[in-house]
């Protein structure tokens, strides 16, 4: 059995495939991880900003 061009061409035809398919995935998945990062820390701010306001301390000063 000898091994053709043609079947060297397929396997990296196949190969190259498999690559560009594993790379949108993984683009998708960072894109993903990325957004979920962004609103979670904006809701956290926009948290303790609201709390922030709602608990001013009061500092009073005598002299004597």
């Amino acid at each position: 059995m000898k091994i053709q061009p043609s079947d060297i061409e397929a396997k990296a035809r196949q190969i190259q495939d498999a690559l560009e398919q594993t790379k949108e995935s993984a683009q998708n998945t960072a894109v993903l991880a990325g957004v979920a990062v962004f609103l979670f820390v904006l809701v956290a701010f926009l948290v303790g900003r609201r709390r922030g306001k709602k608990s001013r301390a009061v500092v009073e000063i005598y002299r004597l």
